[in-house]
């Protein structure tokens, strides 16, 4: 089976920027335009909330207590990441894998933007069923996601 082409560099580029813009503007609307404080909840739908975390760490809020030389080396490594994927872009075999590259760095960007913005990533997406709740997150974190199974669905196909 033949794979598709991976997307040129430029297009790689414009969809990254393109989906770190996304993150952003709902960022944006939570923090400025919705008017909520820290910690509250408002409720979307059954299985869905938005509550406005400020995550001065990464994922769960790990190494959060790190201050201005964490937050620093949080850049650094989100730095290092665009430039490790955006390379990456350069060089995909096919389209799934500039896809995915495309996605971890504009999920990067606009983290990295929230960072160098406000000092903390807002996170406000709350998942949750049956009384379990799923940690806070953003459109970042789901375009990262989404990079990390097409990356593993990849990493099985070519087997």
């Amino acid at each position: 089976m033949m794979r598709a082409k991976a997307l040129p560099l430029k297009q790689a580029l414009l969809l990254t920027l393109g989906l770190a813009a996304l993150d952003q503007l709902s960022k944006i609307a939570i923090v400025f335009g919705a008017d909520f404080t820290i910690n509250e909840t408002r409720y979307i739908l059954p299985f869905l909330n938005f509550t406005l975390i400020w995550n001065y760490g990464i994922s769960y809020g790990l190494f959060a207590e790190g201050g201005e030389a964490g937050r620093i080396f949080l850049i650094v490594i989100a730095l290092a990441a665009i430039g490790f994927f955006t390379y990456l872009m350069r060089t995909a075999e096919h389209f799934r894998l500039s896809l995915a590259y495309a996605l971890i760095c504009g999920g990067a960007l606009g983290n990295l933007i929230d960072r160098l913005w406000h000092g903390a990533v807002v996170d406000f997406i709350s998942l949750h069923a049956a009384g379990y709740y799923w940690y806070v997150f953003n459109l970042a974190d789901i375009w990262i996601t989404g990079a990390v199974i097409i990356l593993i669905y990849d990493a099985f196909r070519a087997r």
